[in-house]
This record gives C-alpha cells, sequence and structure tokens, in this order.
C-alpha cells in the first residue's frame, strides 16, 4: 500500500460485535463501543524473496500527539490480509476523534516501529469511518445488545391476601447473575438476561400493601425463548407457586395462574444505528448582522475578524461545522444571514444566502462556511431587527419534505449563531413548536455578553415549549450555549456542550415514527 493523504486503495473498515459487548451509556453525551476491522489489499512488496508481512498500528489523536490504541496480528506471506484482531474504540458524537491506521512489514521481532519497513497510512476521524461504512456497504454495529422486550401479562385465580379485600397483585422480574444471585429487572434484554434468551428468569408475585409490608403470593422461572412463544393470539401459563406451601401441603397447587398474553423482542435503535444505516445529518448554519453587533471594521465589533483571522462567530461555527460535517457524504451546507441590508436596493432580509447565491447557497464543507462569512462582511450592512423565525422557517421547509422518508435517511441541524434579544418571539416560539414535528433539531450559540434569558426560555430544558396558540412541542429540539462560558475553555468543550443533546435529539424523532435504519429496512 503506497504512502497517500487520501483513502489508500484496498484498505477498508468495519465495525462489528465482540463478546464483551456492552454500552457505556452517560447522561449528558452519547458515548458507545465500536470495534474496527481491518482489511486491506495489493500491499506493497517489502521483502525480496517472500511477501510483506504485514500488520495494522491503531493511533488516536491526544494533544496534537498521536497515542497507539493497539495492533493487529502479523500477517505472514500476505498481500491482501483480512486482519482478525479488532480494534475497540470509544465513539462520542460530540468529540473529533482523529485517528490513524499505519501499516508496516515485520522485519525483525521488536515492539519499535521504526525497526519495521513502513507501507502506508490513513488519517480520518472516526465519525467519517462510522460514516463511510454504510455507503461501502459494508457491515457495521456498534458493541451492545439493543434489543427491548415488551410483554404483556394478566393473573387467575392468584391467592387472597386482604382480609376485607381482594389482592393487588404485581410482579418483580429477576435475572440470575453470574454468580448465582439474582438481579432486578430492567426492561432492555441485555439488562434483564445479558442477552442470553436462554438464561433463566425468575417472577415473583407479591400482593400490594401501602404500608410497604407486600404480601408474597408466589413465583415461578423462564426464559425469554420460553416467553416468546406467545404470539399469534397463543398464550402461555405458568403456575405461580409458593415454595412454603408446597412444603406444607401435599395436595397444594399453586397459588394462582399468570398469563402472558404476548412477548415481543425488537430492535431498540440508537444513534449510531441510524449513523451506520446511512442518515444524513444535514446542516445550515444561520448568522446574525444586525447593527447590535457593531460594526465589522472596528475591533469593538462580535464580527471584528481579529489579526489571528478568527472571531467568536468564526469559533462557534468551526467548532460545531467541524463534527457535524463528517455525517453529510457531500459536506455541502447553506449558510444564511439575517438582519441586514443587501446591496444593490439596500433593503433588509432575514434569510440570505452569504456567498450572495439564492439559487446555491450551499458552501464546501465548514471551511467554506467560514470563507464565505469572511467574504460577506464587508459587502452588507448591519441592520435589524433580531427575527429567527425567517431562517426556521427556511430549513423546516425542507425537513418538512423528509417526512415521506420511509426510512431514516435526512435529519436537519440549525445553528444560529446571535448576539441578543430576539424581536420576534411569538413567531419564533410558533415556528420551533412546528419544527418539533420535523426531523429537525436548533442549536443557539449567543455571543457577546447580552442577556440570553430568552434563549434560555426556547431551549424547553425547564418546562415545555408552547406557541402564542398554546400549542406544545411534542419534543425540545432547541439547545442553547452563551459562547462566554467556553472563551477560557478548549475549543472542543463548546462543541461537547452544544452537541450532547442532538444524538438523543434524533432517535427520538425517528422512534417516535416508527422509522428503522435505512439498512434495516427488509429486516
Amino acid at each position: 500500500m503506497a504512502h497517500q493523504a487520501d483513502n489508500p486503495a484496498g484498505m477498508a473498515y468495519t465495525l462489528g460485535t465482540g463478546p464483551d459487548s456492552g454500552p457505556t451509556v452517560s447522561p449528558q453525551h452519547c458515548i458507545t463501543r465500536v470495534e474496527l476491522s481491518v482489511c486491506c489489499g495489493n500491499l506493497l512488496d517489502r521483502d525480496v524473496t517472500s511477501k510483506s508481512d504485514p500488520f495494522c498500528v491503531l493511533f488516536n489523536e491526544v494533544d496534537s500527539s498521536w497515542v497507539e490504541i493497539g495492533r493487529t496480528e502479523t500477517a505472514v506471506n500476505n498481500l491482501n490480509p483480512v486482519f482478525g484482531v479488532k480494534f475497540k474504540v470509544d465513539y462520542h458524537f460530540e468529540e473529533v476523534q482523529k485517528l490513524k491506521f499505519a501499516l508496516f512489514d515485520e522485519d525483525k521481532c521488536s515492539s519499535q516501529l521504526y525497526e519495521h519497513d513502513f507501507l502506508g497510512e490513513y488519517i480520518c476521524t472516526l465519525g467519517v469511518v462510522c460514516y463511510i461504512l454504510s455507503c461501502m456497504q459494508i457491515t457495521a454495529l456498534e458493541l451492545s445488545d439493543n434489543r427491548i422486550i415488551t410483554l404483556t401479562l394478566c393473573g387467575r385465580k392468584l391467592d387472597k391476601k386482604d382480609f376485607f379485600g381482594k389482592s393487588d397483585p404485581y410482579l418483580e422480574f429477576h435475572k440470575q447473575g453470574d454468580d448465582g444471585k439474582w438481579i432486578n429487572w430492567i426492561v432492555p434484554l441485555i439488562s434483564l438476561c445479558n442477552g442470553d434468551v436462554d438464561r433463566s428468569i425468575k417472577v415473583l408475585c407479591y400482593d400490594y400493601d401501602n404500608d410497604g409490608g407486600h404480601d408474597f403470593i408466589g413465583e415461578f422461572q423462564t426464559t425469554v425463548n420460553k416467553m416468546s412463544e406467545a404470539q399469534n393470539s397463543l398464550e402461555i401459563e405458568f403456575e405461580c407457586i409458593n415454595p412454603k406451601k408446597q412444603k406444607k401441603k401435599k395436595s397444594y397447587r399453586n397459588s394462582g395462574i399468570i398469563i402472558l398474553k404476548s412477548c415481543k423482542v425488537e430492535r431498540d435503535y440508537t444513534f449510531l444505528d441510524y449513523i451506520l444505516g446511512g442518515c444524513q445529518i444535514m446542516f445550515t448554519v444561520g448568522i446574525d448582522f444586525t447593527a447590535s453587533n457593531g460594526n465589522p471594521r472596528e475591533a469593538s465589533s462580535l464580527h471584528f475578524i481579529n489579526p489571528l483571522g478568527s472571531n467568536e462567530y468564526l469559533s462557534a461555527i468551526l467548532a460545531v461545522g467541524q463534527i457535524i460535517q463528517d455525517y453529510d457524504t457531500d459536506k455541502m451546507f447553506p449558510a444564511l444571514g439575517f438582519g441586514a441590508q443587501l446591496p444593490p436596493d439596500w433593503k433588509v432580509s432575514h434569510e440570505f444566502a452569504i456567498n450572495f447565491d439564492p439559487t446555491n447557497p450551499f458552501c464546501q464543507g465548514v471551511e467554506g462556511i467560514a470563507q464565505a462569512y469572511s467574504v460577506c462582511l464587508p459587502h452588507i450592512r448591519f441592520y435589524g431587527p433580531t427575527n429567527f423565525s425567517p431562517i426556521i422557517t427556511h430549513v423546516a421547509r425542507f425537513a418538512t419534505q423528509a417526512l415521506q422518508q420511509e426510512t431514516a435517511a435526512q435529519y436537519f441541524t440549525l445553528l444560529i449563531i446571535t448576539d441578543g434579544v430576539i424581536s420576534d418571539m411569538d413567531e419564533t416560539r410558533h415556528a420551533i413548536v412546528q419544527a418539533a414535528k420535523l426531523p429537525m433539531s436548533i442549536i443557539i450559540i449567543g455571543v457577546g455578553n447580552a442577556d440570553f434569558a430568552a434563549m434560555e426560555f426556547l431551549d424547553g430544558d425547564s418546562s415545555v415549549l408552547r406557541s402564542y396558540t398554546g400549542e406544545e412541542a411534542v419534543r425540545d429540539i432547541v439547545q442553547f450555549v452563551p459562547f462566554r462560558d467556553f472563551r477560557n475553555a478548549p475549543k472542543e468543550t463548546l462543541a461537547k456542550s452544544v452537541l450532547a443533546e442532538l444524538p438523543q435529539q434524533v432517535t427520538q424523532y425517528f422512534k417516535q415514527r416508527n422509522l428503522s435504519p435505512s439498512n434495516t429496512a427488509s429486516e
């Protein structure tokens, strides 16, 4: 394999399951364990009397330095290796995770890489790996069992435990741990039985008492495999046994019957499932060019581009865009402005392409957005007011078209960067409530030191957002972050905070619509 900057021909990466599967979950970030498999083709032959003996080394970037994660085995005399050793990596959606896959021809029995012939390398982000795989039609799975189980049960002739009335029965589900002890029931299949459909499950039946002294009625054991027989109107009955009564009375049969009317095991798709299934995150930027930002030619302006070539607007665009651009194949993103007067007639616009091409407002990658922004500044006049609703409605029109999709193919994300108070609050609230019904999320970054109370209100974390008509948003799609909280923090910190809620918003929408990832539509 020749050393080249682009993806070397014949080198492929796949994600797969493993025996030590199980996702790591954080309430604030999307963290999933993934497994990378490497195979290569037509590698360079560096040996004279035989073929190369390649092995692959994976590095990740930490503080601008490459740190080794692991190595594959050596494929002896093989120019087309399929390595058996897998690399396990934590996937964080909200971070740029740079990886380097380096290939070497083993020459000596040494752990020092300089002792071996370098064959080539490929540098990319983990987000690109996860997304490109689906485009290349290579099987890709995260290391987790994300099936869920739904049960419908009822009881018959359960023991009466209350003196003045009937029992108030409830069930407890327990799984047996590796140490033989029983663990409380949790809904996901991985928690119910460790994903093993033949592992024993104990079900306990109690009569509920308000004082907490619940009376034991009986118990039974089963497995997911056994319960799965309850399909197509076929019910399964389990005898509820009280061991103490069973020992005391020879004539004892049971303390009632628990009837399983239905059992359904299905996939509970994760954010990574949708990404690997081919879902594209369609990214749009909306930039505030109102007069309250200050004259961009003066250093006091929030739009002033300092000698280092940056300002808070550019920093916000780059921080968020560098993450999201990995999840769009063509990396062409609309960039819109609002609150400015435009040449030649100098009319105010709240929805204009910053590249001044209304028929093609797309910019090539996040760097293209930054370039169009810098070129745009000298040619417009900052004005006002600060109206959000036109840009929100603009993106919502495209998200509405995606309602026709039968699988999870597209999701739209609008990044609005602004410096002040919203002028069209009622219209904005209404637009957000309508957008909540669509495959769409809104990220708002406040720059400068203004009062952002209105932005916090739109965020909807503390209360459900309502439109001026009283209609409630069906889900929370707005994430607001003030840039000033991150001025002295590492640049990656802003993206982590801004994008923390996006994976959950994506999965919530597709689950509400009962949409599966594209590559599982036929399963």
